[in-house]
């Protein structure tokens, strides 16, 4: 279907888009990517008055690390994710998770920003940047906050964000130690029947710290950190995986769709997170 008519704008700066934004109201609607927008658009379950297109602002696809923090405007492409060197090298597991979105067609187009800020229970980045205990820098008329990546997430699509802020920044200390982000599919290109993301530090043999969050089994991402305590003090072994996984399964709330009945999706979320843990574990 072709979508209603609408006005489109091209802000250059954050600061125009939001006046653009406030004046219009609930007839405006930001775009990074459009891969979520477009598709409702065109099947004319969202009309909008107005559209305001985010490609032509340079500073929100800033991409940088330094003194090991990393800074990512919202707008820099998952594609930008997976060929930045630096980014590569010093927080791999963001690579690993954007190879494992969507095809590359969809890469080159869908950004950071919108995967995060949507509120789509099925996107991969929120449950990441939960893990990476990431914060969100978000601009609007009333000034500039930062919000933490684990309060972000009320409920299926709904977040933290005004409807008059836009996310301009993710900021995250860069990890140290092993890491790994599995993820099972259907088919190539669809989200997750189940995904975690693991980060683990050792010593001596032994878990010191950890991380876990879990992708598409509840209607927000879920951190874990019961799952992340179960770790703690352990060498990963089957007992260990064992309560990390019991501890998980405690806190996710998976629904039955065409992905799964629900008891299929608890199976596949253990044997992922156990995968995981695993490839983190080797890894540190």
């Amino acid at each position: 279907m072709i979508p209603s008519a609408f006005e489109y704008h091209r802000p250059p700066s954050v600061a125009e888009a939001i006046r653009i934004v406030s004046e219009r109201g609930d007839d405006a609607r930001v775009i990074a990517g459009g891969h979520s927008l477009i598709p409702m658009m065109k099947l004319r379950m969202a009309h909008l008055e107005h559209l305001v297109d985010l490609q032509d602002v340079a500073e929100l696809k800033e991409l940088s690390i330094a003194d090991g923090i990393v800074r990512i405007g919202a707008m820099v492409t998952q594609h930008e994710l997976i060929t930045h060197e630096g980014l590569a090298q010093g927080v791999p597991i963001v690579r690993e998770a954007a190879l494992l979105i969507a095809d590359p067609q969809v890469r080159y187009m869908g950004t950071i920003g919108g995967n995060l800020a949507n509120g789509d229970p099925g996107n991969d980045m929120p449950g990441l940047m939960q893990c990476l205990d990431a914060r969100f820098a978000l601009e609007g008329p009333e000034g500039n906050r930062e919000v933490a990546a684990r309060d972000f997430y009320g409920a299926a699509y709904m977040t933290d964000r005004a409807d008059e802020e836009i996310l301009t920044r993710i900021t995250f200390a860069a990890p140290t130690g092993g890491y790994a982000y599995e993820k099972q599919k259907r088919k190539i290109g669809d989200y997750a029947t189940a995904a975690a993301a693991v980060l683990i530090n050792a010593q001596d043999g032994r878990v010191i710290r950890a991380s876990v969050a879990m992708t598409n089994l509840s209607d927000v991402p879920v951190w874990s950190e019961a799952a992340a305590d179960a770790l703690i003090g352990t060498a990963c072994d089957a007992a260990a995986c064992d309560a990390a996984v019991a501890a998980m399964s405690a806190e996710i709330d998976p629904q039955e769709d065409s992905r799964g009945p629900i008891e299929f999706k608890r199976h596949v979320a253990g044997t992922i997170l156990r995968r995981a843990i695993a490839r983190a574990w080797a890894r540190a």
